[in-house]
């Protein structure tokens, strides 16, 4: 049976509206959508980083064009929903980051996030009329698709020097009342920060677990209010990677094969 892109939509949609809290994987690649989805994910997720990684730049460098790209394949990779990191949408004017939606979409999307970060280091922060113009831009351009395409609104707050956690709410509920279906906040500091964020706003809260001392359990999330998590492993691939290097090059032994998956048990995720 074929699953078709609007059925991959209701899917993530009917996610956000169960009782209990998901984990989205986020992945980088075909052979790490496929692992993720053999592992029983519900939906997957593009990161930012990890799109900039793959290219060997940092975070933030990436064209639209490139980012679309990549997504496409993990689309293609497999059945499950999977919802983007699109940054600020790739330009400051709304009418861009409605394009960006309609773009999302051709490449097989369901969702994505949409974020208040400028670029600009003078002001990194769009200001919040700006910011809520943006996202009304997407949530008009996503209801004009013939699926329910999932916007996620984001401020980044707390990863760009603003700890200020009444903002984060004000800005949080401008978003919700724009038109986003879930919301994020990356780097709240600590458990009373999430529940004070979820008890605020109305719609789907998204945790992004990554942050060392600012990570905590699914069990406390989801008590928290979260519905949403997603994952940070495009690191920890690479740590893994750069270990077993290591190893190579300091030590010239290969015990990093001892714990490495057979090609046979890789294989087992992959098409043929």
């Amino acid at each position: 049976m074929t699953v078709t892109q609007s059925d991959k939509a209701v899917k993530f949609r009917a996610l956000h509206q169960a009782p209990d809290a998901f984990v989205v994987a986020n992945v980088w690649d075909g052979g790490s959508a496929r692992m993720m989805a053999g592992l029983g994910f519900p939906a997957l997720a593009t990161s930012s980083g990890a799109s900039a990684g793959l290219l060997g730049r940092r975070d933030g460098r990436v064209t639209r064009d490139e980012a679309l790209a990549q997504a496409r394949v993990i689309c293609e990779a497999t059945d499950l929903p999977v919802s983007a990191d699109l940054e600020k949408g790739f330009g400051d004017a709304p009418e861009i980051v409605a394009q960006t939606i309609g773009l999302a979409a051709a490449a097989g999307l369901v969702g994505c996030s949409i974020e208040d970060a400028s670029g600009n280091p003078a002001a990194p922060i769009y200001e919040l009329g700006q910011a809520t113009e943006r996202i009304a831009a997407a949530a008009a351009a996503a209801r004009a698709l013939p699926f329910p395409f999932t916007l996620t609104g984001r401020t980044e707050n707390f990863l760009r020097g603003r700890a200020d956690l009444d903002d984060t709410i004000k800005r949080l509920k401008a978003y919700e009342a724009a038109g986003a279906d879930a919301l994020m906040a990356p780097g709240l500091p600590d458990l009373d920060s999430v529940r004070a964020v979820c008890a605020a706003v109305g719609k789907p809260f998204n945790f992004m677990a990554g942050i060392k001392g600012k990570s905590f359990t699914v069990a406390a999330l989801s008590a928290a209010g979260v519905k949403r998590l997603a994952t940070s492993l495009y690191r920890a691939a690479m740590t893994g990677l750069l270990n077993a290097a290591k190893e190579v090059r300091e030590q010239g032994t290969f015990g990093y094969i001892e714990s490495s998956l057979a090609t046979p048990d890789l294989n087992a995720f992959l098409r043929e």
